[in-house]
């Protein structure tokens, strides 16, 4: 699900809108939370890649991806660790993951296109020890369950979006992230829409936070902050 980024604090296809918001949760309903719209842009991104071979684009950039692999270097995960990558769009992540020395990955995305995408350039790259499956998250397959390490960069963002009913999703994300999670497993989110306090709020019931990332910080008009929040909450 996730596509599209220009820099590290970019993921501009989820850019945050509140203002004039006329939902309760202050987000404004958007193309970007629909399946339509990431099937739409991933048939273009397959059809680009058979063409030229360009992979598309990192969501978060290519820090993201570092920043979370040093993460789990820095916590000593098992490079045998069941790792989970929800929403993962054209699977440049799971590749990053595979050259690292992981070897039980698997990247899950509600869009054929997106998978199929996937697989091409995981084929490519000569990798064979990923897995791959048509799977939505909010109403996953009994299959998928046992996950030592969770990850998210920007499908949540997307589900945010979504101008059905996007409260009850983020609910039914949890649920589901709660089911496909070990005990004591950990979730890696990465954020362009939600703030840290914010983030700990929707993960409240079920999961703690363990620890913050550091992320760009930016300055302007006398102020400072992030423009990204990445955490690592655990399944209690």
């Amino acid at each position: 699900m996730s596509e599209g980024a220009d820099d590290d604090g970019g993921a501009g296809a989820a850019a945050r809108s509140r203002g004039g918001s006329p939902r309760g949760d202050g987000f404004a309903p958007s193309a970007l939370g629909t399946r339509e719209h990431w099937d739409a842009v991933y048939e273009r991104e397959l059809q680009t890649f058979q063409e030229y071979g360009d992979t598309g684009e990192i969501w978060f950039g290519e820090e993201s991806m570092t920043r979370l692999i040093r993460w789990m270097q820095k916590h000593k995960i098992p490079l045998d660790a069941s790792v989970l990558d929800i929403g993962t769009g054209n699977g440049v992540f799971l590749v990053e993951l595979a050259k690292f020395g992981f070897s039980d990955i698997t990247g899950i995305d509600y869009s054929p296109s997106a998978i199929q995408l996937s697989g091409n350039i995981i084929e490519k790259e000569g990798l064979s020890n990923i897995k791959l499956k048509v799977e939505d998250f909010l109403n996953p397959s009994t299959k998928l369950s046992g996950f030592h390490i969770c990850i998210d960069k920007g499908t949540f963002d997307a589900i945010s979006l979504n101008p059905d009913n996007a409260i009850e999703k983020r609910k039914q994300y949890v649920k589901s992230l709660s089911r496909v999670l070990k005990v004591k497993g950990f979730f890696l989110i990465t954020s362009c829409n939600w703030t840290k306090e914010e983030l700990l709020n929707e993960f409240s019931e079920g999961f703690e936070l363990f620890e913050e990332l550091r992320t760009p910080r930016f300055s302007f008009g006398g102020r400072s902050g992030n423009s990204v929040a990445a955490l690592v909450f655990q399944k209690t």
